[in-house]
């Protein structure tokens, strides 16, 4: 049988301790040096062990501080894709819902922006192409659960009413819908999760500490034939949020 991986078998030692409540609340766990030394292992496995109870919402890091235990917090599920309804698929569906369990949200639009490589790359186009950028902060109860940067070419949408995501007669309908008023019928959408560390500015919009885990989704939305009509890049607290992936089964 397969054996746990080192870090997974210390970050359950470490779990089973502070749930007994050797460290308090608020208090400072011993250096990863010392802990690493403590159990025999190199420093890379502490630190993957302790990220792993940073994730699970057991522990918090303090730039320049070291590591805190703390206090327990509900997971709030966001769910990412539904069930098929009306035989539109769940990506889709999840693409028109991209405030996921949001109830309220701030959005501020650019437009002609020019293409960075990096988003040029993702929606084919030329590096300095002219594109619409909306930047995206979400709420839910009064507190910060998701930040999102999204790019649109405008050769795709300039002189159309839907030029600005969360202005004119579709406001804030989704990519889907928009793009179908306009002639533009969406197929895939296509997301990558990965973790990340939270910059400075995303963990001041987050309420949490430059260098935080959290979750970074990069999501693709192509037309018909193929074409990427928007990409975002989509960042979520890792210890505040559960994201699930749901998908309906197909049948013969």
């Amino acid at each position: 049988m397969p054996r746990a991986a080192p870090y997974l078998t210390v970050a359950d030692v470490l779990r089973a301790r502070i749930l007994a409540g050797e460290w308090e609340t608020g208090e400072r766990l011993p250096s990863r040096a010392r802990l690493a030394e403590e159990y025999g292992v190199g420093r890379n496995v502490m630190q993957r062990a302790m990220d792993r109870l940073i994730t699970d919402g057991l522990l918090e890091g303090r730039a320049g501080s070291g590591t805190f235990v703390r206090a327990p917090r509900e997971r709030l599920r966001l769910v990412r894709s539904r069930h098929r309804e009306r035989r539109e698929s769940p990506a889709l569906r999840s693409a028109t819902r991209e405030r996921g369990g949001a109830d309220a949200w701030d959005a501020h639009s650019q437009v002609r922006v020019p293409a960075p490589e990096t988003i040029a790359r993702r929606l084919d186009i030329g590096v300095g192409d002219l594109c619409v950028h909306t930047h995206y902060e979400f709420l839910a109860g009064g507190h910060p659960v998701q930040l999102s940067d999204s790019w649109e070419p405008m050769a795709i949408t300039e002189g159309t009413p839907v030029v600005l995501p969360e202005k004119g007669p579709l406001a804030g309908k989704g990519v889907v819908e928009r793009m179908r008023s306009i002639g533009v019928t969406v197929s895939t959408v296509i997301e990558v999760p990965h973790p990340a560390r939270a910059t400075p500015v995303q963990a001041h919009l987050l309420g949490i500490g430059a260098g935080d885990l959290v979750l970074q989704i990069e999501r693709t939305i192509h037309d018909a034939d193929g074409r990427p009509v928007e990409t975002a890049d989509m960042v979520i607290p890792d210890a505040r949020r559960e994201v699930v992936y749901e998908f309906a089964a197909d049948h013969p």
